[in-house]
C-alpha cells in the first residue's frame, strides 16, 4: 500500500496519551504518503465513523483497558474495535491497542504476574507466525522494549503468533486484526519521554529501582537499529498483505453494478 488515491485510503491512529504515537510505524506511513486522522481520545475527542477509513492503528498508554468504569471513553472505543474488526477491517494494535482487542473480543484482560518493563531478548514466534501474512519470515527470538503489567486471554479464534517464558500471549491475530504486546517502534528519545509521565516514572523506580530511565534509555539505544527494522519489515506486511487487499475488496464491492443498471 503506497500513496493514497481515494479519501478512505486514511488510516485511524488512535492515541491514549500524546507520548506514545506510532513512531516508527509512522515514518513508513509518512514514507508512503498515506494519511492519517490522529485521534487522541484522552483530551476528549470524539472517534470518528471507522467507515471512512482503510484501517486503525491503536497505542499504547498508561490506563488499563478495564478502567471502562472512570474513563467511558474506553467502553466507546471498544465497541468501535469489535464494530470495525468484524467487518473485516484491519487493525494494528499495540500494548493498550492489543489489550483493547482481546478485551473487544471478549477475552479477559487481567493484571499479570509481574510487570513486564525494560528491553527484553527472548520473545519467540509461535510455528503459526511462519504461514502468517505479517509475520513471516521470522525464525528467531526477538528484542523489544516491554513496558506493561497486564496481559489478556487469547481471543476464540485468535492465532497466536509471538509468546515469551513471562507473558505467553505477546502477538496474535483475529482475521486482519493484530495485536502486539511489545513495542518495536520507540526510539531512544521517545522512550525518555515517556518519565515524564508520572504514572510511567513511578512504576519503572518501583520496578527497576532509582536511576532506572538513564539504563533503560542506553538499552533501548544499543537495540533500536535492530527492534525498529524489525518492527517496520512487520508493519509493511501489514500494509502491503492485509490493508491493501482489503482496501481493494471494499472499492470492488462499493463500485459493483447492481442487478439493473
Amino acid at each position: 500500500m503506497h500513496i493514497a488515491e481515494h479519501p478512505e485510503d486514511r488510516i485511524l491512529v488512535i492515541q491514549h496519551i500524546a507520548c506514545e504515537p506510532p513512531a516508527a510505524y509512522e515514518d513508513v506511513l509518512i514514507g508512503r504518503g498515506i494519511p492519517i486522522q490522529r485521534v487522541e481520545v484522552d483530551e476528549g475527542e470524539p472517534l470518528p465513523d471507522w467507515r471512512g477509513f482503510a484501517a486503525i492503528i491503536a497505542m499504547g498508554g498508561p490506563m488499563s483497558a478495564n478502567d471502562g468504569d472512570h474513563l467511558p471513553w474506553l467502553g466507546e472505543e471498544k465497541r468501535l474495535i469489535a464494530e470495525a474488526i468484524r467487518a473485516g477491517m484491519p487493525y494494528w494494535g499495540v500494548c493498550l491497542g492489543a489489550q483493547l482487542l482481546a478485551s473487544a473480543l471478549g477475552a479477559r484482560v487481567f493484571r499479570g504476574p509481574a510487570p513486564e518493563v525494560g528491553v527484553y531478548h527472548d520473545i519467540e514466534p509461535t510455528a503459526h507466525a511462519a504461514e502468517d501474512p505479517v509475520f513471516r519470515g521470522l525464525t528467531g527470538p526477538l528484542t523489544s522494549l516491554q513496558w506493561h503489567s497486564d496481559t489478556f486471554d487469547l481471543p476464540h479464534e485468535a492465532v497466536l503468533l509471538a509468546s515469551s517464558p513471562a507473558y505467553r500471549h505477546q502477538a496474535f491475530r483475529w482475521g486482519n486484526a493484530y495485536g502486539i504486546q511489545f513495542h518495536l517502534e520507540v526510539p531512544p528519545d521517545l522512550a525518555a519521554q515517556w518519565a515524564d509521565v508520572p504514572a510511567y516514572a513511578n512504576a519503572l523506580n518501583q520496578i527497576l529501582g532509582p536511576g532506572a530511565l538513564p539504563r533503560l534509555v542506553a538499552d533501548v539505544t544499543l537495540t533500536a537499529p535492530v527492534t525498529i527494522a524489525v518492527g517496520q519489515a512487520l508493519f509493511a506486511h501489514w500494509l502491503d498483505d492485509v490493508v491493501a487487499p482489503a482496501a481493494s475488496r471494499r472499492r470492488t464491492t462499493h463500485t459493483a453494478p447492481t442487478i439493473g443498471d
